[in-house]
């Protein structure tokens, strides 16, 4: 499919939906599509969809995405403002038993979903695009990026959308894993931070 044959995010999802530009359609139930307003100012990319997105076929709406809707809430963000997508379409996990656990996508699948993310910024042109973690500054960044030496940063968006600034910061399913309760809110209040700082520069 070419660039120019998508021209609206519902031809998009369904475009998405067909997709076999790399192997992860095989064993994932489904696509997962961004979604949002068709021209929000604000958009979020985060890694892929994980076991509960891919059931229901929208993005974070398992326990990170709980995470981002506190602290987009406290940041002064309303979330239906927003579009919120990921940088890989389709789940990517390991079979343990009945559980289907995460794993993170290569460098390849990244690469080759950057296609759907490119028309997502090219439909939507929002103003100002966060990275949620290191695979959605990857795909942004067209390299791999250390989110310690770019976080909190906003760096102008090469590429489609000339206009547009993007942000580094750490995806919310890291919060999940902190095991120390003072660590966690320590880190939970940088990431409200850097979104805080989003909310800022949409003015």
């Amino acid at each position: 499919m070419s660039e120019q044959a998508v021209t609206s995010l519902k031809a998009l999802r369904q475009a998405e939906d067909a997709c076999t530009r790399c192997p992860l359609y095989r064993d994932a139930t489904q696509a997962v599509p961004g979604e949002g307003r068709a021209h929000a100012p604000l958009m979020l990319v985060g890694e892929q969809p994980g076991d509960q997105e891919d059931k229901a076929g929208h993005p974070f709406v398992g326990p990170a995405g709980r995470v981002l809707d506190r602290a987009i809430a406290e940041a002064g963000i309303d979330r239906k403002a927003a579009f919120v997508t990921n940088a890989v379409k389709h789940f990517k996990f390991e079979p343990r038993g009945k559980r289907r656990l995460h794993k993170r996508p290569n460098a390849y699948e990244i690469d080759r979903c950057r296609f759907w993310l490119d028309n997502e910024l090219r439909l939507v042109r929002p103003k100002v695009v966060v990275a949620l973690g290191a695979s959605a500054a990857r795909s942004l960044a067209r390299r791999p990026m250390t989110i310690a030496r770019t976080r909190g940063k906003l760096m102008p968006l090469e590429g489609g959308n000339a206009a547009a600034q993007w942000l580094v910061t750490i995806h919310p399913s890291w919060l999940l894993r902190i095991r120390d309760d003072s660590d966690e809110e320590k880190q939970y209040r940088a990431f409200v931070a850097d979104l805080r700082r989003c909310k800022a520069a949409l003015g």
